[in-house]
């Protein structure tokens, strides 16, 4: 059997259908149902107690924040909110469960039966959302001793319970179908239109990289529409949006090599490699009878008063699509430019930019340009490099100022993206400025001019095109820390054409 089929191949013989679970955790100041911090980056089981690490006589209290985040997700996603709601125990053992447990929501969840409009190649596809229900974040576990960072081949694991019980709303779509070859750009749209929209309601950050958001991928392959679904794998916590669209894309090919060969896919978890974009087996999926859920005997059930709710939905800021119009139209972008920012991710990057200082034709250029590259080389997303958009801009404003030409403003990215400062720091401790004294510049002008006699005589005859080809070879002698029309003014000024 081969391993995978080439993707036209695939979709052409099998129809794909994916579904999403998508985890956002809350920004709230404490975890979901006891007073700890969720600062992020804190010291390993510093920001614990009792209750988040399962003792036994421990009691759980509803953060009420949680609960508004969860209803003000369901409201933004189009979902019903249901008027009394209950929390249940999830049972299954994992080192990073502390009570071998998980309380979460299970038959009766706080959001239900909504739906998210996401644009793909100009076309807007409805996806159905079952649910969004409320739940707690488990702990970290960290392996030690492998070259890959997984269990195998650790010697031994450390378990960090600092995450466990910060508040996650768990999104879940209805299966979505006929979608076909775009299916995996369709997905990535979603949870990026997931991202948008929690970033723009302020209830959480949806840092992909720190795992603020992560999504389950659940793919199936069946031969026809007008046959049941096939037998699906859920590829767990993929962390970027351009790992979702290639774990859809490997899951697709890998199934449908599979199924070719005469081959059963079996319901299972399986792992991401970000490295090569390949995915592998991890446990057989349990149903939902083998985590024997119960109703939670130590939290009493969630009513939200349908006033509070109304308020809620009164108070929503405007939706990511809205957004993207007025930004399109105050930016002045194409409907091409304005898909490119949206496709790569840039248009919170873009927007913040601006804010900082710039204009929006210079932000896209950074964004879309060398810091897309970037992403793409570095198997990256656009906004998880290292370099914010205060930076942006401010490189931006020492182009503008005349201090950094284009090359040295490459350089000084370099140097910020390698954590060596701002962009000003930075051109201080490398030196990179522009030099635009006459004095400076003198020397090198003189050299390339005696260097290149036959172009020298064609500018002295009248031909002050080839003044370029002096100021390429001074650029050059200087390592294109010169200002180009200095150089320019200089040589014809030797040469006495002026």
């Amino acid at each position: 059997m081969s391993d995978l089929m080439p993707y036209d191949e695939a979709v052409e013989k099998f129809d794909p259908v994916f579904g999403l679970e998508v985890h956002v955790e809350l920004g709230t100041a404490t975890k979901m149902f006891c007073g700890c911090s969720t600062v992020f980056g804190a010291e390993p089981n510093t920001q614990t107690c009792p209750t988040c690490l399962g003792m036994p006589g421990a009691l759980p209290v509803v953060n009420e924040l949680g609960v508004e985040g969860a209803i003000r997700i369901g409201l933004a996603l189009n979902c019903s909110i249901a008027p009394w709601s209950r929390f249940a125990r999830k049972n299954y053992f994992y080192p990073d469960m502390p009570k071998n447990f998980q309380t979460s929501q299970y038959d009766e969840p706080i959001c239900f039966d909504g739906y998210l409009d996401v644009e793909v190649d100009g076309e807007t596809i409805r996806v159905g959302i079952e649910r969004a229900h409320m739940e707690e974040d488990t702990g970290k576990s960290l392996h030690v001793g492998g070259a890959t960072g997984r269990i195998q081949g650790a010697s031994h694991s450390l378990v960090d319970y600092n995450r466990a019980g910060i508040p996650l709303i768990e999104i879940v779509t209805k299966p979505v179908e006929g979608i076909g070859a775009r299916t995996p750009q369709v997905a990535r749209a979603v949870v990026g239109e997931i991202r948008e929209i929690v970033r723009g309601l302020g209830v959480s950050e949806a840092r992909m990289e720190r795992g603020q958001l992560r999504c389950d991928a659940n793919l199936s392959l069946r031969r026809s529409p007008d046959v049941p679904f096939g037998t699906r794998s859920e590829t767990k916590n993929v962390n970027s949006l351009r790992s979702v669209e290639r774990a859809f894309t490997y899951e697709i090919r890998r199934q449908a090599a599979l199924l070719t060969d005469g081959g059963t896919v079996v319901q299972e978890t399986r792992h991401f490699h970000e490295d090569n974009g390949s995915t592998t087996s991890g446990r057989i999926k349990e149903e939902a009878e083998d985590y024997r859920y119960f109703p939670e005997p130590d939290l009493v059930p969630v009513a939200p008063p349908a006033e509070w709710v109304q308020k809620l939905r009164a108070a929503l800021p405007e939706r990511p699509s809205e957004r993207r119009r007025r930004l399109q139209s105050e930016w002045g972008f194409s409907d091409k430019d304005m898909a490119s920012a949206v496709g790569a991710g840039a248009v919170d990057l873009i927007e913040a930019t601006v804010a900082a200082g710039t204009t929006s034709d210079t932000a896209r250029k950074w964004w879309l340009g060398e810091l897309a590259r970037r992403a793409n080389e570095n198997g990256l997303d656009l906004d998880a490099q290292g370099v914010t958009p205060a930076q942006i801009a401010e490189l931006q404003s020492l182009v503008d100022s005349g201090r950094l030409n284009d090359k040295l403003a490459r350089q000084v990215l370099e140097g910020v993206l390698a954590g060596e400062g701002s962009p000003t720091e930075v051109v201080q401790a490398r030196g990179l400025e522009v030099v635009s004294d006459t004095g400076a510049l003198s020397a090198a002008v003189d050299e390339a001019i005696a260097a290149n006699p036959d172009v020298a005589d064609k500018i002295r005859a009248g031909k002050v095109a080839a003044a370029g080809a002096l100021v390429g070879a001074v650029m050059k002698a200087t390592k294109g820390s010169a200002d180009a029309k200095t150089v320019r003014d200089l040589i014809l000024e030797k040469l006495g054409t002026v």
